[in-house]
């Protein structure tokens, strides 16, 4: 049966396009599953340490992610330009785009290495408790090994994703995800005769994973028909200043996006550090929970932003409706789903993790099953954020994108999140909440831009050549 033309009225074409948005999301979700199971294992192996060591580690992780979150913010640009160019058959830009993100990714590098390096110094200035910053270190200088080789590796994986072929990045991550487990186990507890290296033991793990990550996507690169025909390590060192600088122009917001949303996390979760190491402990049990519930809308949101991008590149603008759309709808239905499932069974969620008829872990598991029942409030909001900054991205909107965060997960949710948890008295539950509000401003803000796109001039041709 042919399928129906792009114009086509009724639901069909709606069909056509929940079907080839949900096909390149099902392994995109994969993937970041496989990617949120690493940091879950490394919470899951590092709790029977105890609440200072488990808060130790969430904090060292929290300054190491928000920064590699930056990174990643800039290079989804690559996929934004490959996705745009693949779509108008471009093939010399889905190159060129590529070959700078390598160039990007190296210059991210460095700057980002050092800020780990003395990782402990920032958590201390962030008054931070000094035992616990001392006991971050370690994990800090370890994870510093793997930055050149996962930023790489998103390039390539943002390239993969852009020629509609995820499932190559979805066996990667699920394998490293599964080779995580012993290889934590071994490093942090001293097993096969190895060292005990504690929580550093967790970084050292990661570091690993994605050397092996990156050289296996490489060969993979080189060795698949498709991924060859695009010669992009030819003339690797060659300068393309016009492509490097869009990448930064469109990447850099996302960047400061990110930052804005996740550094709203990291914020909340120094004022747990004031509160109390039990309610930090716990914060970073329910954060792992809601992180994992995230995947879904977020792998969606990457479909998202490939789908707009090659409806965009091919001048589609009934295409990109569609896509946007569709986007918000598939992420809705999965949030809600998971806002349920944390709002009748947050106990069993937290249990994963703690022992409640554990003295010490008590008070830890009951704050967090407090925690979680708040994070189910805000999944369908965050679905919507998520989605709607992917269509954006799309269309290489990132500026005001950028302004709507900043507002909304700072003047808003931080604001809310201070104001509720001190002078209010509700400390973490406060916390929490603060979130839920700033993440329902974002998605007003981003759901309105999106829908205003075309009175607003975001449909002008995308970068040639």
């Amino acid at each position: 049966m042919p399928a129906a033309p792009e114009g086509a009225a009724g639901l069909g074409p709606w069909l056509l396009e929940a079907r080839a948005l949900g096909k390149l999301a099902l392994p995109l979700i994969a993937s970041q599953l496989g990617l949120i199971a690493m940091s879950v294992t490394d919470v899951l192996l590092i709790a029977p340490l105890g609440p200072t060591q488990l808060a130790a580690a969430s904090l060292a992780f929290m300054l190491y992610f928000n920064l590699w979150l930056f990174c990643l913010g800039v290079l989804i640009a690559t996929a934004s330009l490959a996705s745009q160019a693949r779509g108008a058959r471009n093939f010399k830009g889905v190159r060129r785009s590529v070959r700078q993100g390598f160039w990007v990714a190296l210059t991210l590098a460095p700057p980002v290495a050092v800020m780990l390096w003395f990782g402990r110094d920032l958590l201390l200035l962030a008054g931070q408790d000094p035992e616990v910053a001392a006991l971050a270190e370690p994990y800090l200088r370890a994870i510093v090994w793997s930055l050149p080789f996962s930023f790489a590796f998103l390039v390539l994986r943002f390239f993969v994703s852009a020629l509609a072929r995820p499932n190559t990045v979805m066996i990667g991550l699920i394998g490293g995800a599964v080779v995580n487990v012993p290889l934590d186990y071994a490093l942090i507890y001293g097993a096969a005769g190895l060292p005990v290296l504690g929580i550093a033991g967790a970084a050292w793990a990661t570091s690993a994973i994605w050397v092996g990550l990156f050289a296996w996507l490489v060969l993979v690169v080189l060795r698949d028909r498709e991924f060859r025909r695009y010669h992009i390590f030819v003339r690797f060192w060659r300068p393309d200043w016009l492509r490097f600088r869009e990448i930064w122009r469109i990447g850099l917001p996302i960047g400061l996006t990110l930052i804005a949303e996740v550094g709203l996390f990291a914020a909340c979760q120094l004022l747990m550090g004031r509160i109390g190491i039990a309610e930090l402990a716990a914060h970073a049990i329910a954060i792992q929970i809601a992180s994992v519930a995230f995947m879904v809308p977020l792998g969606i949101g990457q479909a998202g932003q490939v789908r707009v991008g090659q409806r965009f590149g091919a001048h589609d603008l009934e295409g990109v409706r569609r896509a946007g759309w569709m986007t918000l709808i598939l992420a809705a239905l999965t949030t809600g789903l998971a806002a349920l499932i944390m709002w009748f069974a947050p106990a069993a969620l937290v249990g994963l993790f703690l022992d409640a008829g554990d003295a010490v872990d008590a008070p830890v598991f009951a704050l967090a099953v407090s925690f979680v029942m708040v994070a189910a409030l805000f999944q369908l909001v965050d679905g919507a954020q998520v989605a709607m900054v992917s269509a954006l991205r799309g269309l290489s909107d990132t500026a005001w994108p950028l302004v709507i965060a900043v507002f909304s997960y700072w003047a808003v949710g931080f604001g809310a999140a201070w104001a509720l948890a001190f002078p209010l008295g509700l400390e973490g539950i406060g916390v929490w909440l603060g979130l839920a509000v700033g993440l329902a401003a974002a998605s007003v803000g981003l759901t309105l831009r999106f829908a205003l796109r075309e009175r607003l001039g975001l449909l002008r041709r995308p970068l040639e050549g």
